[in-house]
């Protein structure tokens, strides 16, 4: 299933870098062999643990979708790796996945459209004694990126520290 997860995942940062799309195409059909994986290997309650872990993937991002700053395709995709992986494992997910996006969105208003090199500016002014100020862009606050990017990298952690518990 580990595998099967991280194919997904690199088609989804593929697709979602180079178009900003996560497609239904791939989600729907590895969601409904993650659902029949868990039916054919552990029965109803494995069915209905990997149904649970959908929901608590599904409703971890669906309030940033509903107020605008999330993809339907990144929603989807984090219920789909709680459908495959449990609710557990997708809560842990979302944890990495939540610093990993926030590092990200940091550097984007870092180094976008010279907001970086304003802030050095401007506390080189202060050392300097010189009044000048910062100036960070509106469109520097309201960049967006393909957070897919930042899913797949979580869960990888997540991943990696399933693997080798003393890590973490």
């Amino acid at each position: 299933m580990n595998l099967f997860l991280v194919i997904i995942l690199l088609i989804c940062v593929i697709t979602d870098v180079k178009s900003r799309k996560i497609y239904n195409k791939v989600i729907y059909p590895a969601l409904l062999a993650g659902f029949v994986y868990h039916l054919a290997s552990g029965g109803w309650d494995a069915l209905f643990h990997s149904f649970i872990g959908f929901l608590i993937g599904l409703g971890l991002l669906l309030i940033p979708y509903l107020m605008g700053g999330m993809g339907a395709g990144d929603v989807k995709l984090l219920a789909l790796i709680g459908a495959l992986k449990g609710g557990a494992f997708v809560f842990q997910s979302f944890l990495y996945i939540a610093v990993i996006g926030g590092i990200i969105a940091l550097g984007i208003v870092l180094f976008r459209s010279g907001v970086l090199k304003s802030m050095i500016y401007f506390f080189y002014s202060l050392l300097k004694g010189v009044r000048n100020t910062a100036i960070i862009s509106r469109g520097s606050l309201t960049a967006t990126y393909p957070y897919g990017v930042a899913i797949a990298a979580g869960t990888a952690l997540s991943l990696l520290f399933e693997r080798m518990p003393g890590l973490w």
